[in-house]
């Protein structure tokens, strides 16, 4: 019987960014869920626990630090890797005051994401 990898949730307000890693991830063996909004993820956390969550700071609605405080909330532990497009060192700081582990800026390549999962789930 063939391993199967853990699950991977994304989280994303940009329908082509879900697609892309995805296709990677499940290029690589994961099994993926996607969410186009924070809310949506956050509703599906009673059904089920993926492994780790490449999560989105900048959505519109609830934002990735909002679902990371309703995660806390709530109880859940489950790690976090943020995406994010912007450059400023304040989301930086503000990102790891929040104690977050992992913070990828895209773009970012294929080895980077999949290290930073590897290192998320270990």
């Amino acid at each position: 019987m063939a391993h199967v990898l853990p699950l991977i949730a994304i989280v994303d307000d940009d329908e082509s960014v879900l697609k892309a890693l995805r296709r990677l991830l499940e290029a690589c063996g994961f099994r993926t869920e996607t969410f186009d909004s924070g809310r949506a993820f956050l509703d599906a956390l009673r059904d089920h626990r993926p492994a780790c969550v490449l999560l989105d700071l900048h959505m519109l609605g609830l934002t990735g630090w909002g679902v990371q405080a309703e995660m806390a909330a709530a109880g859940f532990s489950i790690p976090i890797i943020f995406i994010t497009a912007d450059g400023d060192p304040a989301v930086l700081e503000r990102t790891m005051t929040t104690g977050a582990m992992f913070l990828l800026h895209k773009p970012f390549s294929e080895r980077r994401l999949l290290e930073t999962i590897a290192a998320a789930i270990e």
